[in-house]
């Protein structure tokens, strides 16, 4: 990624990292999320565990029926089964999400490099599965592989990230995200219609040389005044309108595309039998 694309991310993680959930069991959850791995070394996720952690102490533990994690004011150990110990099921959907949050600050990992969005988790492999499941029961349906000895759980669409980027909590980041994302989708856009047009304009000013060859020497033979009316009306045309398009030709001449494709077709064909491929 570029400076200013990693910039984006880190501002993206400080937004997130920067949510005061509302609800002490979003608060909780998010504990267990962050407890989840250890990315002990970012002081962003390091703040906002310090944070939740002060903030837990005061409040009682999730009541029976909320879900099982972390007790107020303490980080779950980073286990084999931290992500398994979350009762998903158990939790409303705030809760999950709080969890999320929490889960994507601490082993969650985000590109937005090329015009091109890439969204993983890096969980043991034993978790890989469930969490792809978990995903996609909340309608993010993700990926997941074993890489190097280690789960990973991958969204390539844009689409399921924002979605995603946005449930958890982002906002102004994200919509900066996505007008650069948009911004270079364009760009590429503009530039592949560009170089198809370039492309294009090269092939037809070569075609209408070959012709004005092919026709000068039709001439200088005496053999272009022996063809069909539409062939010499097509010749007549081209020497007028060299830089005419086929379509431009056939307007002029009131005939169908075709016939001029057809009629220069011809003058070419008849020039390289006499002098060879032209030029």
């Amino acid at each position: 990624m570029t400076t200013a694309d990693r910039d984006l991310v880190a501002a993206l993680r400080g937004e997130l990292a920067a949510i005061d959930p509302s609800r002490p069991c979003d608060r909780e959850a998010e504990r267990a999320g962050l407890g989840a791995g250890g990315r002990s070394r970012d002081p962003v996720v390091a703040r906002l565990a310090v944070r939740l952690a002060r903030r837990g102490r005061s409040e009682p533990p999730v009541e029976p029926g909320q879900g099982t994690a972390a007790p107020a004011g303490e980080v779950a150990p980073p286990t084999a089964s931290a992500v398994a110990a979350f009762d998903w099921d158990g939790r409303p959907d705030h809760c999950r999400m709080a969890w999320l949050r929490g889960l994507f600050l601490d082993r969650g990992s985000l590109s937005v490099a090329n015009g091109r969005t890439h969204l993983e988790f890096v969980v043991t492999p034993a978790e890989a599965p469930i969490l792809a499941e978990r995903l996609g029961a909340a309608g993010m349906p993700a990926s997941w592989r074993v890489r190097r000895g280690r789960g990973v759980v991958t969204w390539k669409s844009g689409t399921v990230v924002g979605t995603f980027l946005r449930r958890i909590g982002a906002s102004p980041t994200l919509l900066e995200i996505e007008a650069r994302q948009v911004s270079r989708t364009l760009r590429g856009e503009l530039n592949r219609i560009i170089n198809a047009e370039s492309s294009n304009v090269r092939r037809s000013v070569a075609a209408a040389g070959r012709q004005l060859v092919a026709i000068e020497s039709l001439e200088a033979q005496g053999r272009l005044g022996e063809q069909p009316g539409v062939v010499r009306m097509v010749a007549a045309a081209r020497r007028d309108m060299p830089d005419a398009t086929l379509t431009d030709l056939a307007a002029r001449l009131a005939v169908h595309r075709s016939a001029v494709q057809r009629a220069l077709d011809r003058l070419e064909r008849m020039a390289e039998d006499e002098v060879g491929p032209l030029a």
